[in-house]
Formats: structure tokens, C-alpha cells, sequence
């Protein structure tokens, strides 16, 4: 239910901005066309945003035939889970990274570079699919593929009022500093949203994750791994489609600028340290 409630007020907000930016290029009759257009954009992205995303990243589905040992690891941890089995692909990227999509448990994806399943054990390599059914497991992927999405749409719509400017109420055309200032502070306040809901829920998929796998010795090691690779090589979907960052378990982007500043992740280093205190914890 909490999920559900998460998701419900990320799409008002992201549909806030769809009309404060709508306002700003056409007045009333704007904002009322970017309500239609954020609508439609929620319903696309409620069915259809799992599958963009892949595609973004050029994934490729695997069954026990074209990827087994991979393919069997996923398979024994969801039905440790008490999940369906996802479909798994596999993305041709030398940058060591995974992450999860789809709208609910019964239509989940997961997806590793060929990069992580190089650097990594297997039983790193386990515990980093494990947190990837943890947030299957807790439906909170919908929420990372929905924000990924609309992100991206409020980016472009920003640049769209940067270039062609915008009319107040009454039609008259605005102040082009107006327009400068949608650009710059409409993907800031997106990125907001997507940072107060990633950190938290990276934290919980980090705690299910070294449930699932019962090894968060493993999983603490893969982040140490994953951090200290991923800044040295870039995953280039990533760094051209920014707004997906944040559904990677490492953020792959690099660390400058507003980037570093608005990161949807936690530390690498925080994270680890509670996965030990669970290691060290009688049960």
C-alpha cells in the first residue's frame, strides 16, 4: 500500500510540472494540454516504460540456453523470493552494472551488463540480482521506471520552453529569461523526486537483497566492486539517457556538477556499512 501511495505521488508531481511548464509556454490553454499530455504520458509509461528502457540500453532477453549459469541464479533467487520468474537480459556493456524494471512482479525484468558478470564472483554476482528481486519484491520498480520516463519528457519539455520562449494568461509573449529558468530549475525539481524516492528504497532492496541471497557479505563486497569500477568506465546509455541512472544499483554517471549534487543514490560506503552490521547480527 505504501508503494502504491509512493507511486500515486510521484505522478502528481511529475504531472505538476508537466503543467507548470505547459503554463509557462501557453498560458491556461498550455497548461491544460500538458495535463492531456502528462496523462497520456502516465499511462504510456504505467505499460509501456519497462520496454523503452530496455531498448535504451540495447538489452538482449537470455533463457537457460543462451545464458544458463546466469539464467539459473536468477531462477534459484526468485524462488527464494517467492517470486515469478522474471525475464532476464543482458546488456553488451563493459561498465559493470544491473538494474530492474517492469510494472508489478508478475511483468518484472532484470538486467546485468556483460561487465558485471566479468568483475564479479558468482557470489557477488548473486547477491547484486538478489537486491534486483528485492525491489521486484517490494513493487517499487514500477516507481523507478515511471520517474526514469517522465524525467526524461520534463527534460525535453524544458529545452522546448528555453528555445521557443512562452506566453503568459492572455497570450503575450513572456520574458525570455522566463523560458531559461523553466530549463534550469524544471529537470532540477525532477531529479528531486527521483532523489528523495531512490535512496530510500536503494537502502531496502540492499536489506532484501542480502536476504534473498542470505550472503550480505557478498552483496557489500559487489558495491565496493561495482563503485570502484563504474567511475572508471562510462556506461554510455546511461550518460546519454541520465534520467535512468537512478534505477542502476550503482549510480553510473559521472560525479560532477549537478550530477554528484542531486545523486539518486546513497553512498556506496553508508550502504556497505549497514549490509556488515546485518552480516554481524545474530539472527
Amino acid at each position: 500500500m505504501f508503494n502504491l501511495m509512493k507511486t500515486a505521488i510521484l505522478m502528481a508531481a511529475i504531472t505538476a510540472l508537466f503543467m507548470a511548464i505547459g503554463s509557462v509556454l501557453g498560458g491556461r490553454q498550455g497548461m491544460v494540454l500538458a495535463l492531456i499530455v502528462a496523462l497520456g504520458m502516465n499511462f504510456f509509461s504505467y505499460w509501456f516504460s519497462d520496454k523503452l528502457v530496455l531498448k535504451m540500453y540495447n538489452a538482449h532477453e537470455v533463457d537457460e540456453t543462451s545464458a544458463p549459469q546466469f539464467y539459473a541464479t536468477v531462477r534459484e533467487l526468485a524462488q527464494r523470493a517467492q517470486l515469478p520468474m522474471p525475464k532476464v537480459y543482458v546488456i553488451d556493456e563493459d561498465a559493470p552494472n544491473a538494474f530492474a524494471t517492469g510494472r508489478n512482479p508478475e511483468h518484472a525484468a532484470v538486467a546485468a551488463t556483460t561487465g558485471i558478470m566479468r568483475v564479479l564472483t558468482q557470489a557477488e554476482l548473486r547477491g547484486v540480482m538478489a537486491h534486483e528481486l528485492a525491489h521486484v519484491r517490494h513493487r517499487d520498480i514500477l516507481i523507478s521506471t515511471v520517474s526514469a520516463t517522465m524525467a526524461g519528457a520534463i527534460s525535453m519539455l524544458a529545452n522546448f520552453a528555453m528555445f521557443f520562449g512562452g506566453r503568459d494568461s492572455e497570450g503575450r509573449s513572456r520574458n525570455p529569461l522566463v523560458g531559461m529558468l523553466v530549463m534550469i530549475l524544471a529537470p532540477i525539481a525532477a531529479s528531486l523526486i527521483q532523489m528523495a524516492i531512490s535512496r530510500a528504497r536503494e537502502f531496502e532492496a540492499d536489506r532484501g537483497g542480502a536476504e534473498i541471497s542470505g550472503d550480505p557479505r557478498a552483496l557489500a563486497s559487489a558495491l565496493q566492486k561495482i563503485q570502484q569500477y563504474a567511475h572508471g568506465i562510462p556506461l554510455a546509455p546511461a550518460e546519454r539517457h541520465p534520467e535512468t541512472a537512478q534505477m542502476m544499483i550503482i549510480n553510473p554517471l559521472s560525479a560532477g556538477g549537478l550530477r554528484g549534487l542531486f545523486s539518486t543514490h546513497p553512498s556506496t560506503e553508508e550502504r556497505v556499512e549497514k549490509l556488515l552490521a546485518m552480516a554481524t547480527t545474530p539472527r
